[in-house]
Protein backbone atom coordinates (compact mmCIF):
# COMPACT_ATOMS: atom_id res chain seq x y z
CA UNK A 1 0.00 0.00 0.00
CA UNK A 2 1.61 3.09 -1.00
CA UNK A 3 1.21 5.46 1.66
CA UNK A 4 -1.27 8.89 1.70
CA UNK A 5 0.79 12.14 1.25
CA UNK A 6 0.10 15.83 2.24
CA UNK A 7 -3.17 17.37 2.54
CA UNK A 8 -4.23 20.82 0.85
CA UNK A 9 -3.01 22.64 4.61
CA UNK A 10 0.13 20.76 4.58
CA UNK A 11 1.05 21.32 0.70
CA UNK A 12 0.35 25.05 1.50
CA UNK A 13 2.16 25.12 4.25
CA UNK A 14 5.48 23.35 2.35
CA UNK A 15 4.98 25.74 -0.69
CA UNK A 16 4.45 28.83 1.46
CA UNK A 17 7.84 27.68 3.07
CA UNK A 18 9.56 27.13 -0.17
CA UNK A 19 8.35 30.95 -1.36
CA UNK A 20 9.41 32.29 1.62
CA UNK A 21 5.97 33.75 2.90
CA UNK A 22 2.56 32.76 1.81
CA UNK A 23 1.95 34.88 -1.13
CA UNK A 24 3.81 34.94 -4.76
CA UNK A 25 5.42 38.00 -5.11
CA UNK A 26 6.94 38.95 -9.25
CA UNK A 27 9.25 41.32 -8.14
CA UNK A 28 10.91 38.16 -6.31
CA UNK A 29 11.29 36.26 -9.45
CA UNK A 30 14.95 35.58 -10.65
CA UNK A 31 15.79 34.65 -14.39
CA UNK A 32 18.35 32.70 -15.54
CA UNK A 33 17.40 33.45 -19.80
CA UNK A 34 17.23 36.75 -21.26
CA UNK A 35 13.80 38.51 -22.42
CA UNK A 36 13.26 41.74 -24.76
CA UNK A 37 10.28 43.46 -24.89
CA UNK A 38 10.90 43.59 -28.71
CA UNK A 39 7.83 41.68 -29.36
CA UNK A 40 5.48 44.17 -26.35
CA UNK A 41 1.89 44.58 -27.39
CA UNK A 42 2.08 41.03 -29.47
CA UNK A 43 0.06 38.21 -29.17
CA UNK A 44 1.23 34.18 -28.39
CA UNK A 45 -1.52 31.41 -28.73
CA UNK A 46 -1.24 28.92 -26.22
CA UNK A 47 -3.17 25.39 -26.25
CA UNK A 48 -2.48 23.49 -23.13
CA UNK A 49 -4.30 20.96 -20.94
CA UNK A 50 -6.51 21.93 -18.58
CA UNK A 51 -5.13 22.28 -15.17
CA UNK A 52 -1.67 21.91 -16.61
CA UNK A 53 0.06 25.24 -15.66
CA UNK A 54 0.51 27.09 -12.40
CA UNK A 55 -2.20 30.05 -12.38
CA UNK A 56 -2.03 31.85 -9.54
CA UNK A 57 -3.83 29.84 -7.60
CA UNK A 58 -3.24 29.25 -4.13
CA UNK A 59 -1.15 32.51 -3.99
CA UNK A 60 1.42 30.49 -6.33
CA UNK A 61 2.88 32.00 -9.59
CA UNK A 62 0.25 32.64 -12.84
CA UNK A 63 3.56 31.94 -14.69
CA UNK A 64 1.22 33.30 -17.98
CA UNK A 65 0.58 36.85 -16.52
CA UNK A 66 4.20 36.57 -14.86
CA UNK A 67 5.44 35.85 -18.77
CA UNK A 68 3.69 38.76 -19.70
CA UNK A 69 5.01 40.68 -17.38
CA UNK A 70 8.63 40.42 -18.32
CA UNK A 71 8.00 40.36 -21.90
CA UNK A 72 4.83 42.33 -22.63
CA UNK A 73 3.44 39.42 -25.33
CA UNK A 74 -0.23 38.89 -24.84
CA UNK A 75 -1.16 34.88 -23.84
CA UNK A 76 -4.27 33.84 -25.56
CA UNK A 77 -4.23 30.72 -23.52
CA UNK A 78 -7.08 27.96 -24.21
CA UNK A 79 -6.98 23.89 -23.16
CA UNK A 80 -7.91 20.56 -24.15
CA UNK A 81 -9.21 17.80 -22.70
CA UNK A 82 -6.93 14.61 -25.00
CA UNK A 83 -4.92 14.72 -27.48
CA UNK A 84 -7.69 13.52 -30.20
CA UNK A 85 -9.40 16.63 -29.41
CA UNK A 86 -5.98 19.02 -29.89
CA UNK A 87 -5.18 17.18 -32.88
CA UNK A 88 -8.56 18.00 -34.61
CA UNK A 89 -8.73 21.25 -34.21
CA UNK A 90 -5.38 21.97 -35.11
CA UNK A 91 -6.21 19.89 -38.03
CA UNK A 92 -9.42 22.09 -38.94
CA UNK A 93 -6.68 24.85 -39.28
CA UNK A 94 -9.81 26.77 -37.53
CA UNK A 95 -7.09 28.59 -34.94
CA UNK A 96 -3.88 29.39 -35.49
CA UNK A 97 -1.66 28.29 -32.42
CA UNK A 98 2.14 29.53 -31.67
CA UNK A 99 2.04 27.02 -28.34
CA UNK A 100 0.90 23.55 -28.16
CA UNK A 101 1.82 20.37 -25.50
CA UNK A 102 0.69 17.63 -27.22
CA UNK A 103 2.29 13.56 -25.77
CA UNK A 104 4.24 11.97 -27.03
CA UNK A 105 2.36 9.65 -29.26
CA UNK A 106 0.24 12.50 -30.75
CA UNK A 107 4.00 14.40 -30.92
CA UNK A 108 5.22 11.23 -33.43
CA UNK A 109 1.82 11.65 -35.17
CA UNK A 110 1.88 15.53 -35.96
CA UNK A 111 6.13 15.31 -37.30
CA UNK A 112 5.14 12.48 -39.28
CA UNK A 113 2.49 14.71 -40.85
CA UNK A 114 4.67 17.78 -41.15
CA UNK A 115 2.43 19.66 -38.79
CA UNK A 116 5.43 20.86 -36.46
CA UNK A 117 7.88 23.55 -36.66
CA UNK A 118 11.38 22.57 -35.94
CA UNK A 119 12.80 24.05 -32.53
CA UNK A 120 16.15 25.13 -32.58
CA UNK A 121 17.06 23.90 -28.43
CA UNK A 122 20.61 25.31 -28.93
CA UNK A 123 18.93 28.96 -28.46
CA UNK A 124 17.14 27.72 -25.90
CA UNK A 125 19.02 28.79 -22.77
CA UNK A 126 17.60 26.37 -19.61
CA UNK A 127 17.51 23.34 -22.28
CA UNK A 128 20.40 22.40 -20.16
CA UNK A 129 18.11 21.28 -17.26
CA UNK A 130 15.97 18.52 -19.11
CA UNK A 131 17.23 15.60 -18.05
CA UNK A 132 19.01 13.68 -20.74
CA UNK A 133 16.96 10.48 -20.04
CA UNK A 134 14.02 12.59 -21.85
CA UNK A 135 15.87 13.39 -24.82
CA UNK A 136 16.26 11.22 -27.64
CA UNK A 137 13.04 9.53 -27.01
CA UNK A 138 11.17 7.43 -30.05
CA UNK A 139 8.84 10.37 -31.25
CA UNK A 140 11.59 12.97 -31.60
CA UNK A 141 15.04 11.33 -31.72
CA UNK A 142 16.93 14.55 -32.60
CA UNK A 143 15.50 16.70 -30.26
CA UNK A 144 14.16 19.04 -33.14
CA UNK A 145 10.79 19.50 -32.67
CA UNK A 146 9.61 19.38 -28.97
CA UNK A 147 10.60 20.33 -25.55
CA UNK A 148 10.01 17.86 -22.69
CA UNK A 149 7.47 19.38 -19.77
CA UNK A 150 6.35 16.80 -17.66
CA UNK A 151 6.31 13.02 -17.28
CA UNK A 152 3.38 10.57 -16.03
CA UNK A 153 2.12 7.35 -15.51
CA UNK A 154 -1.47 6.13 -15.24
CA UNK A 155 -2.66 4.42 -12.26
CA UNK A 156 -6.03 3.63 -9.94
CA UNK A 157 -7.35 5.83 -8.00
CA UNK A 158 -9.89 4.32 -5.07
CA UNK A 159 -11.70 5.13 -1.64
CA UNK A 160 -11.20 2.70 1.14
CA UNK A 161 -14.43 4.26 2.52
CA UNK A 162 -16.31 3.24 -0.33
CA UNK A 163 -15.16 0.23 -1.17
CA UNK A 164 -12.88 -3.05 -0.13
CA UNK A 165 -9.38 -2.64 -0.63
CA UNK A 166 -9.23 -3.51 -4.69
CA UNK A 167 -7.08 -5.72 -6.35
CA UNK A 168 -3.72 -4.17 -7.71
CA UNK A 169 -4.92 -4.29 -11.12
CA UNK A 170 -6.86 -2.98 -13.82
CA UNK A 171 -9.66 -5.66 -13.56
CA UNK A 172 -10.67 -4.14 -10.85
CA UNK A 173 -12.31 -1.71 -13.19
CA UNK A 174 -14.56 -4.70 -14.07
CA UNK A 175 -15.39 -6.10 -10.73
CA UNK A 176 -19.28 -6.38 -9.94
CA UNK A 177 -18.57 -5.24 -6.22
CA UNK A 178 -18.14 -1.64 -7.58
CA UNK A 179 -21.24 -1.23 -10.04
CA UNK A 180 -22.26 1.91 -10.68
CA UNK A 181 -19.47 3.09 -9.05
CA UNK A 182 -16.47 2.44 -11.18
CA UNK A 183 -15.49 4.69 -14.20
CA UNK A 184 -13.36 4.70 -17.27
CA UNK A 185 -11.51 7.18 -19.46
CA UNK A 186 -13.90 8.64 -21.93
CA UNK A 187 -10.58 8.76 -24.93
CA UNK A 188 -9.70 5.63 -27.16
CA UNK A 189 -6.33 4.97 -26.58
CA UNK A 190 -6.49 5.09 -22.80
CA UNK A 191 -9.50 3.65 -22.91
CA UNK A 192 -8.11 0.37 -24.57
CA UNK A 193 -5.07 0.60 -22.79
CA UNK A 194 -6.67 -0.62 -19.68
CA UNK A 195 -8.08 -3.57 -21.39
CA UNK A 196 -5.00 -4.10 -23.36
CA UNK A 197 -3.06 -4.63 -20.30
CA UNK A 198 -5.35 -7.16 -18.54
CA UNK A 199 -5.10 -9.11 -22.18
CA UNK A 200 -0.81 -9.20 -22.22
CA UNK A 201 -0.94 -6.97 -25.48
CA UNK A 202 1.54 -4.67 -26.79
CA UNK A 203 0.03 -1.34 -26.51
CA UNK A 204 1.40 -0.33 -29.97
CA UNK A 205 -0.02 -3.45 -32.02
CA UNK A 206 -1.25 -3.52 -35.56
CA UNK A 207 -3.29 -6.93 -35.06
CA UNK A 208 -6.65 -6.16 -35.96
CA UNK A 209 -7.88 -8.88 -33.64
CA UNK A 210 -6.05 -7.95 -30.72
CA UNK A 211 -8.18 -4.82 -30.86
CA UNK A 212 -11.08 -6.72 -31.46
CA UNK A 213 -10.26 -8.41 -28.01
CA UNK A 214 -9.92 -5.37 -25.95
CA UNK A 215 -13.41 -3.64 -27.28
CA UNK A 216 -14.78 -7.19 -26.31
CA UNK A 217 -13.32 -6.77 -23.09
CA UNK A 218 -14.47 -3.08 -22.94
CA UNK A 219 -18.14 -4.10 -23.30
CA UNK A 220 -17.84 -7.07 -21.39
CA UNK A 221 -17.23 -4.26 -18.37
CA UNK A 222 -19.55 -1.49 -19.38
CA UNK A 223 -22.35 -2.10 -17.65
CA UNK A 224 -20.44 -2.01 -14.47
CA UNK A 225 -19.81 1.71 -14.86
CA UNK A 226 -20.72 4.73 -14.16
CA UNK A 227 -19.57 6.82 -16.47
CA UNK A 228 -16.55 7.39 -18.94
CA UNK A 229 -14.82 10.60 -18.06
CA UNK A 230 -11.69 12.63 -18.37
CA UNK A 231 -11.66 15.77 -16.54
CA UNK A 232 -15.10 15.17 -15.06
CA UNK A 233 -13.42 12.25 -12.13
CA UNK A 234 -11.85 15.93 -10.37
CA UNK A 235 -15.19 15.99 -9.18
CA UNK A 236 -16.87 12.59 -8.78
CA UNK A 237 -13.74 11.31 -6.69
CA UNK A 238 -13.52 14.41 -4.42
CA UNK A 239 -17.19 14.48 -3.53
CA UNK A 240 -17.34 10.33 -3.35
CA UNK A 241 -19.73 10.48 -6.75
CA UNK A 242 -17.43 7.85 -7.38
CA UNK A 243 -15.29 5.53 -5.59
CA UNK A 244 -12.65 3.90 -8.21
CA UNK A 245 -11.14 4.85 -11.61
CA UNK A 246 -8.09 5.01 -13.61
CA UNK A 247 -6.64 8.43 -14.17
CA UNK A 248 -2.95 10.25 -14.22
CA UNK A 249 -0.94 9.59 -10.92
CA UNK A 250 0.19 13.42 -10.97
CA UNK A 251 -3.88 14.25 -11.47
CA UNK A 252 -3.80 12.20 -8.06
CA UNK A 253 -2.23 14.11 -5.58
CA UNK A 254 -4.53 17.14 -6.80
CA UNK A 255 -7.60 15.36 -5.79
CA UNK A 256 -6.21 13.66 -2.42
CA UNK A 257 -5.90 17.83 -1.26
CA UNK A 258 -9.29 18.18 -2.17
CA UNK A 259 -10.00 14.18 -0.68
CA UNK A 260 -7.63 13.02 1.74
CA UNK A 261 -9.78 9.65 2.02
CA UNK A 262 -8.43 8.89 -1.84
CA UNK A 263 -5.73 5.96 -2.32
CA UNK A 264 -3.46 4.68 -5.56
CA UNK A 265 -1.93 2.39 -7.12
CA UNK A 266 -0.08 1.21 -10.02
CA UNK A 267 -1.73 -1.99 -11.57
CA UNK A 268 -0.04 -5.17 -11.36
CA UNK A 269 -0.54 -5.73 -15.06
CA UNK A 270 1.55 -2.66 -16.31
CA UNK A 271 0.37 0.87 -17.54
CA UNK A 272 1.39 3.37 -19.92
CA UNK A 273 3.93 6.00 -19.18
CA UNK A 274 3.95 9.38 -21.45
CA UNK A 275 5.68 12.45 -21.35
CA UNK A 276 3.76 15.47 -22.64
CA UNK A 277 6.39 18.27 -24.58
CA UNK A 278 5.90 21.26 -25.80
CA UNK A 279 5.92 22.26 -29.56
CA UNK A 280 5.69 24.58 -32.06
CA UNK A 281 2.56 23.69 -35.28
CA UNK A 282 3.05 25.14 -38.84
CA UNK A 283 0.42 27.91 -38.30
CA UNK A 284 2.81 29.51 -35.95
CA UNK A 285 2.49 33.25 -36.48
CA UNK A 286 4.80 34.29 -33.21
CA UNK A 287 7.77 32.29 -33.47
CA UNK A 288 10.21 34.44 -31.85
CA UNK A 289 7.73 34.89 -29.12
CA UNK A 290 6.93 31.50 -29.18
CA UNK A 291 10.81 30.56 -28.51
CA UNK A 292 10.71 33.23 -25.59
CA UNK A 293 7.81 31.04 -23.97
CA UNK A 294 9.69 28.19 -24.02
CA UNK A 295 12.76 29.45 -22.35
CA UNK A 296 10.54 31.04 -19.60
CA UNK A 297 8.56 27.54 -19.12
CA UNK A 298 12.31 26.13 -18.19
CA UNK A 299 13.44 28.79 -15.76
CA UNK A 300 14.27 26.54 -12.55
CA UNK A 301 11.22 28.46 -10.65
CA UNK A 302 9.17 28.93 -12.94
CA UNK A 303 9.23 25.17 -13.56
CA UNK A 304 9.29 24.40 -9.86
CA UNK A 305 5.67 26.00 -9.67
CA UNK A 306 4.61 24.49 -12.46
CA UNK A 307 5.86 20.99 -10.68
CA UNK A 308 3.87 22.43 -7.37
CA UNK A 309 0.72 22.72 -9.04
CA UNK A 310 0.37 20.31 -11.13
CA UNK A 311 2.04 17.77 -9.97
CA UNK A 312 3.08 15.22 -12.26
CA UNK A 313 7.03 14.14 -12.41
CA UNK A 314 9.26 16.76 -13.42
CA UNK A 315 11.91 16.59 -16.09
CA UNK A 316 13.55 19.48 -15.27
CA UNK A 317 16.53 18.68 -12.81
CA UNK A 318 16.64 21.77 -11.22
CA UNK A 319 12.76 20.72 -9.69
CA UNK A 320 13.90 17.23 -9.06
CA UNK A 321 16.67 17.57 -7.60
CA UNK A 322 15.56 20.68 -5.07
CA UNK A 323 15.21 18.95 -1.26
CA UNK A 324 12.73 21.79 -0.44
CA UNK A 325 10.31 20.49 -3.58
CA UNK A 326 7.05 19.63 -2.24
CA UNK A 327 7.12 16.00 -4.15
CA UNK A 328 10.78 15.60 -3.51
CA UNK A 329 11.30 11.58 -3.71
CA UNK A 330 7.89 11.02 -3.88
CA UNK A 331 7.28 7.43 -3.82
CA UNK A 332 3.95 7.75 -6.74
CA UNK A 333 6.34 10.59 -9.01
CA UNK A 334 9.44 8.83 -8.72
CA UNK A 335 9.49 5.59 -7.43
CA UNK A 336 12.49 3.77 -6.72
CA UNK A 337 13.66 1.33 -9.64
CA UNK A 338 12.26 -2.02 -7.65
CA UNK A 339 8.90 -0.29 -7.35
CA UNK A 340 8.27 0.83 -11.01
CA UNK A 341 5.73 -1.00 -12.88
CA UNK A 342 5.82 -2.50 -16.08
CA UNK A 343 5.50 0.34 -18.79
CA UNK A 344 4.79 0.75 -21.99
CA UNK A 345 4.77 4.15 -24.42
CA UNK A 346 2.65 5.04 -27.18
CA UNK A 347 3.59 5.19 -30.24
CA UNK A 348 1.74 6.78 -33.74
CA UNK A 349 -0.01 3.83 -35.18
CA UNK A 350 -0.69 2.96 -38.88
CA UNK A 351 -3.23 5.08 -39.94
CA UNK A 352 -5.41 2.14 -41.27
CA UNK A 353 -4.95 0.77 -37.35
CA UNK A 354 -5.74 3.90 -35.91
CA UNK A 355 -9.11 4.24 -37.72
CA UNK A 356 -9.98 1.02 -37.18
CA UNK A 357 -9.71 1.03 -33.15
CA UNK A 358 -11.21 4.69 -33.57
CA UNK A 359 -14.29 3.15 -34.91
CA UNK A 360 -15.04 0.34 -32.13
CA UNK A 361 -14.27 2.90 -29.67
CA UNK A 362 -17.31 4.56 -31.17
CA UNK A 363 -19.09 1.66 -31.77
CA UNK A 364 -18.23 1.01 -27.93
CA UNK A 365 -19.74 4.21 -26.51
CA UNK A 366 -22.72 3.70 -28.63
CA UNK A 367 -23.27 -0.32 -27.54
Amino acid sequence: MLKRFCSLILCMALICALFSGCGYKSRDLKLEGEYTKDFAGSQLNVYNWGEYISDGSYDMMDVNREFERVTGIHVNYTTFESNETMYSQLKSGGVSYDIIIPSDYMIERLINEDMLEKIDVSKLHNYGYIYDNYKNLFYDKNNEYSVPYNVGMVGIIYNPTMIDEPKHSWKSLWDEKYRGMSLNFSNPRDGFMTAQMILGQDLNTTNKADWDAAANLLKKGKDVLQSYVMDEIYGKMETGEAAIGPYYAGDYLTMLENNEDLEFFYPEEGTNIFVDAVCVPKSVKHKSEAMLYIDFLLEPEVALHNAEYICYASPHRAVVENPEYTYYKNEILYPDPEDMPPVQYYHDIDPEIRAYYENLWIDLKLY
